[in-house]
């Protein structure tokens, strides 16, 4: 697979109704600043067929340094319970993996020999991420690539950090997330007026979803159509409010 099947820029890969967004012109723009607005789920930012290269160029070359991800349910969460109605469930997930800690890593390796974390830290990147939030956002943002798999999934949690005082007041996640013809759903859950009442589909083939932290959500166990290959890559970056 062709180094050029990905960008330098983020801005690249975006539709025309992506690129209105980057450049302020599209009612999606600010969408995040509104109070009651913490999730956004969009299939029409992404142009599909260049999507459709790079989820190419990273199954060809990133599927062997991918780590696995895997956090079950702890024994004890029912064990170890003594009060009816009192269980506590952690996070849970099992996906693999890559995660940008060091450059020596051979996952992150791989991707900057691809020209994948040369996109993911584009300044056409961060800008969209401004752009759907309205405000300006750090530089130095953190990346990670997952692949999901058949039954792999993210339990619920909030991905609030009360520890990390420059994450505690909340920060933005953008995903690009890139499926394959062969996964026949995948679905994200998230809580409306503290209930998980609102759902969204995250299997098409290229969909863009961000995310104004914390909030409770879930993603549900991939499904694959009978006798397909089924994989969802998600390209994500976390930035932190300048």
């Amino acid at each position: 697979m062709s180094r050029t099947a990905i960008p330098t820029e983020f801005e690249d890969l975006l539709s025309a109704t992506g690129r209105r967004v980057l450049a302020g012109a599209h009612p999606l723009c600010g969408a995040l600043a509104n109070p009651r607005t913490r999730f956004l789920a969009k299939a029409d930012l992404i142009d599909r067929s260049k999507a459709e290269r790079v989820r190419r160029a990273l199954e060809a070359s990133l599927v062997d340094e991918l780590e696995l991800m895997e956090r079950p349910i702890p024994p004890e969460s029912i064990s170890a319970m003594r009060h009816d109605y009192g269980e506590l469930l952690p996070k849970t997930s099992r996906a693999r993996t890559i995660y940008f800690e060091s450059r020596r890593e051979r996952g992150v390796k791989a991707a900057e020999r691809i020209g994948l974390a040369r996109m993911m830290r584009s300044a056409s990147f961060r800008a969209f991420a401004e752009a759907l939030v309205g405000r300006r956002l750090a530089a130095g943002w953190g990346l990670q690539v997952l692949r999901y798999g058949p039954g792999d999934y993210a339990g619920p949690h909030n991905d609030h950090h009360p520890e990390n005082k420059d994450a505690r007041s909340g920060y933005i996640d953008l995903h690009l997330s890139l499926c394959s013809q062969g996964v026949a759903h995948q679905w994200l859950v998230y809580s409306r007026a503290g209930h998980f009442s609102e759902i969204v589909s995250v299997a098409q083939p290229a969909t863009v979803t961000a995310y104004r932290l914390p909030f409770w959500h879930y993603t549900t166990p991939l499904v694959a159509k009978r006798g397909k290959d089924a994989a969802r890559w998600v390209l994500l970056g976390t930035f932190l409010y300048r």
